[in-house]
């Protein structure tokens, strides 16, 4: 299982809810919220809104994954 830690702040809710969108499924671990997924997950950056300076801040952490894209245009994180 791929997971991604965003911390849980308003300019960080929209990542969480195009993941969601996506097919990931999307709960909280303490101040995070947690990303989770059997496969890759990708997230659209122009779905979220988001500015590019808190688009490329929004990463707190990964598991089971490494982050294959970070761009202007998507952030995907597949499985190990």
């Amino acid at each position: 299982m791929t997971a991604l830690y965003v911390l849980d702040v308003p300019e960080n809710t929209t990542v969480a809810k195009v993941a969601a969108e996506a097919g990931a499924t999307v709960g909280k671990i303490g101040p995070y919220f947690e990303i989770t997924a059997d496969g890759p997950i990708v997230i659209d950056r122009r779905a979220t809104g988001c500015r590019h300076a808190v688009w490329y801040s929004c990463v707190a952490g990964v598991a089971g994954g490494q982050i294959v894209q970070h761009d202007k245009n998507a952030l995907q994180v597949d499985p190990a």
